[in-house]
């Protein structure tokens, strides 16, 4: 029995991820066929918002909005959302107590500016150890690990000192206003969704990419669609698979590409997919606003070192009884070989610890979390530059023969990466360059 003549369509797509949808939405536009292949029984990719018990949307994967990105705003407005401010006032505990920690990270923010006059790149370990001889420096020097661990999702012993300091002095830095979109970011997925189906864009989930044979103008990609083989050839494809999933060549689950991507070595060889676990908590009462005589009501985010699970924020301005633990880099590495339950409950004594003497499992409701690291088509959370690899992101978004086009938060530009705004950015760009390609215009 022959096999069946493959499907054929002008761009292929792999990835239904914010770059993915995006790509899909502004190439159908311009009439062109577009097919849009995605592993899961859902798009969204690393973007996935799911209902609690108490009716109020719980983000397991990307929540916040980092500054004020044109790409983001520009798909609220379309969408007919809004963004919501979030509050930003920081508390950790020190000597037994919480108090303010707005001293301290702007004193880490600070450090890390003076780090941009650093003349070689080195890892951000390399740069803290030269003062671990300033006592003075001691706490922003802490504080400056664990935002580089938690923000960035990096290991500071790998992390590039360059790029990390890009990040934090750009738009979406630290320190940059934050909100989240009204009623999640699946609001967003689930509208561009709609405008490419509505579009003509054939979306096929469950749809595993096996393996792209490519060359100059023609592109064939062998996939598993619900356990069955799928074909399509296009004249151009987009890849917009997480960046760990361009890294396991060879390994099982992997994309085979043929030939195989040689050109993106050295830029594979400086990203790394770092490692993130989310908690999301709901309690019966929202008890962190009534303690101490409420002197924590308006408290956005909660921090302690020395734990597994650092970082809480709450779901303020709504005055909800929700918290999420987080943590990042080697820390949440280690964890994520853990099942749920364990993971949970390492989350949850971070908890007790900020809040000593209140029985906060006695107070849980629910508790949800998603293991990226665990995920088989995510293998980790987003991505980080690791020493001398300042132009990887965009040798990595670099296309191919004019064929193979890339996109995703991993090939954004500098201040945007690792996140939803830069992987939307990204699936744009990838887009006008798939047009230039075909000298189309939309």
């Amino acid at each position: 029995m022959t096999d069946p003549e493959p499907a054929s369509t002008d761009v292929v797509i792999m990835g239904a991820g914010a770059a993915g949808l995006t790509a899909a939405r502004a190439l159908a536009k311009t009439g062109l066929s577009v097919e849009l292949l995605e592993a899961r029984d859902r798009v969204g990719g690393r973007i996935l918002t799911v209902p609690g018990a108490g009716g109020h949307p719980l983000e397991l994967g990307a929540e916040f909005v980092h500054g004020e990105p044109p790409v983001t705003l520009a798909l609220v407005r379309e969408a007919g959302a809004s963004l919501v401010a979030v509050q930003t006032s920081h508390w950790h505990l020190r000597d037994g107590a919480l108090a303010p920690a707005d001293d301290v990270l702007a004193a880490a923010q600070r450090l890390m500016r003076q780090a941009q006059s650093a003349g070689e790149d080195l890892s951000v370990n390399a740069f803290l150890a030269r003062l671990a001889g300033d006592a003075s420096l001691g706490r922003a020097v802490e504080w400056a690990r664990m935002i580089v661990e938690g923000f960035d999702a990096a290991d500071p012993a790998r992390a590039s000192l360059k790029a990390i300091t890009g990040e934090w002095t750009g738009s979406a830095g630290v320190r940059a206003s934050q909100s989240r979109p009204a009623g999640g970011y699946g609001r967003l997925i689930g509208h561009l969704a709609t405008v490419i189906t509505e579009g003509g864009v054939r979306l096929r989930l469950d749809t595993a990419v096996q393996a792209v044979s490519w060359g100059p103008d023609e592109v064939m990609v062998e996939a598993l669609t619900r356990g069955s083989p799928y074909r399509v050839r296009a004249r151009r494809a987009v890849v917009t698979l997480p960046l760990a999933l361009l890294q396991v060549a060879g390994e099982p689950g992997a994309v085979r590409f043929t030939p195989p991507l040689e050109a993106k070595r050295n830029a594979l060889d400086h990203l790394v997919m770092g490692a993130v676990l989310k908690v999301v908590f709901r309690f019966r009462e929202a008890f962190w606003e009534t303690v101490a005589g409420g002197r924590y009501r308006d408290a956005g985010f909660f921090h302690l070192t020395g734990h597994d699970v650092p970082t809480f924020w709450t779901a303020l301005p709504e005055r909800l009884p929700i918290l999420t633990a987080w943590t990042g880099g080697p820390r949440a590495a280690r964890l994520s070989a853990l099942d749920d339950a364990a993971i949970v409950q390492a989350a949850l004594t971070g908890v007790e610890a900020l809040f000593g003497g209140i029985a906060v499992s006695d107070l849980l409701v629910e508790a949800h979390t998603h293991n990226w690291q665990q995920d088989p088509f995510a293998r980790g959370a987003y991505s980080y530059v690791t020493v001398g690899g300042l132009g990887a992101p965009a040798a990595l978004a670099a296309p191919l023969a004019d064929t193979l086009f890339f996109a995703g938060e991993a090939t954004a530009e500098a201040g945007e990466s690792g996140t939803v705004a830069g992987a939307l950015a990204s699936g744009e760009a990838a887009a006008r360059a798939v047009l230039t390609s075909l000298e189309r215009r939309p």
